[in-house]
């Protein structure tokens, strides 16, 4: 009884979610309300509020996963892998699998977040939420004897590389860059810098003893 009520929740929160998107995308984000998605999902107001608290929220329905994806990465890390290693190690295989929590919105999507800021400032929120969990998954990592102020600053050099090829996604759905293989390949390509540059800081940070 319990699994058939989870799944029911799961439904209609999924059922929520993708009819506030076509409205988004339909009258925009700022245009629409609660009460409309509301009434075209069918249910009531409360309802859409006790499963996403802000219209926000709605939007980037995905934003836990974006968040917490680093920091469990680093927590699952393999013996003898740093924390750079594992994170660029799951970063890549999420290009081969195509992920689009990578970024790759589709094209009415990515134009709404450029139009609202809103949505863009939720985004930000989301960038320093991931960055805060990854802090503390380090700090976990390195144990009592790491200090406070590494985790952070590997914590920071590590989000901001993934905030930025999340963007250049963003930017790269908005050029109409249609493409998935190509647009995943050359992800992968820019990640594959991106993480190199950070190699002489973060190679030999956080490695997972045996």
């Amino acid at each position: 009884m319990t699994q058939l009520r989870e799944r029911k929740k799961q439904q209609t929160r999924q059922t929520i979610s993708h009819v506030a998107t076509g409205l988004f995308i339909e009258h925009g984000f700022e245009r629409t309300t609660i009460a409309d998605i509301a009434e075209a999902a069918g249910v009531s107001k409360m309802t859409v509020t006790n499963y996403f608290p802000r219209k926000e929220d709605l939007f980037f329905d995905a934003a836990d996963m974006v968040v917490r994806w680093p920091a469990r990465t680093v927590a699952e890390r393999e013996i003898g892998e740093s924390a750079l290693a594992a994170i660029r190690r799951a970063y890549l295989a999420a290009t081969e699998r195509q992920d689009p929590l990578l970024g790759r919105f589709a094209p009415g999507f990515a134009r709404l977040i450029a139009d609202s800021p809103a949505l863009r400032s939720r985004l930000r929120e989301v960038y320093d939420q991931q960055e805060q969990a990854l802090a503390a998954a380090l700090t976990e990592a390195v144990g009592p004897g790491g200090g406070l102020l590494e985790p952070r600053l590997a914590a920071a050099q590590l989000a901001a590389t993934l905030r930025v090829l999340m963007e250049e996604a963003r930017h790269r759905t908005l050029a109409d860059e249609r493409d998935d293989d190509a647009f995943f390949s050359g992800l992968a390509a820019l990640a594959g810098q991106a993480f190199t540059l950070l190699e002489p800081a973060l190679g030999d940070y956080a490695v997972r003893s045996a």
